[in-house]
């Protein structure tokens, strides 16, 4: 497999993106681009976490719902969330319907909640390796775990945080710029 592709605008990017217009603005405007504030990174957690055994592009495709129905990932109003709020979810067709994800959003929502402001996005970027300016040659070389992700996992996890495995952990650490995986000759320099 090839590790840039040319859009149809002649733009090389790394080739994950395929010829998808959304993925091609994901990647263009947000993957790898640094993400902080607590809120912000509760959501990208979430996200990632119902992503698990599934492709990214559902997920991106279900972004909208899964912003409005979790009230815009404010993890002061989904730690209230009830069972009531489970079933309502549950059968949302406009999201992950999988009740392990929505249990642990909610519960890591609680957790965020009783950090301080600024602690989670702090607790996160500390892993973060230093940035080092080489990029992955190829598609081949991007990890999918690292050191770094294992330990911000482990951490998560002795918090109490639910569906932040290493390997989510580092999707994590890429879309959120905490890495930068663009490949070489990718735009995104």
């Amino acid at each position: 497999m090839t590790s840039l592709i040319t859009g149809p605008d002649d733009t090389a990017r790394c080739a994950w993106v395929g010829d998808d217009a959304e993925y091609r603005r994901y990647h263009d405007e947000e993957w790898g681009t640094p993400l902080h504030g607590n809120r912000a990174l509760f959501e990208k957690m979430a996200l990632e976490g119902f992503q698990a055994g599934l492709s990214w592009i559902t997920i991106l495709r279900k972004r909208p719902r899964f912003r409005e129905v979790f009230a815009g990932f404010a993890p002061d109003i989904v730690a209230e969330f009830g069972e009531a709020d489970v079933e309502r979810l549950m059968a949302d067709a406009g999201i992950i319907r999988n009740r392990a994800k929505i249990e642990a959003t909610i519960g890591n929502a609680r957790i965020v909640r009783e950090m301080a402001e600024g602690e989670l996005d702090e607790l996160m970027w500390s892993f973060a390796p230093p940035a080092s300016g080489i990029r992955p040659r190829r598609l081949a070389d991007v990890p999918a775990v690292t050191p770094e992700s294992t330990a911000m996992s482990k951490e998560l996890r002795r918090r109490g945080f639910r569906f932040v495995g290493a390997t989510t952990m580092y999707a994590l650490m890429q879309s959120a710029g905490m890495v930068d995986d663009h490949v070489e000759g990718c735009w995104r320099a």
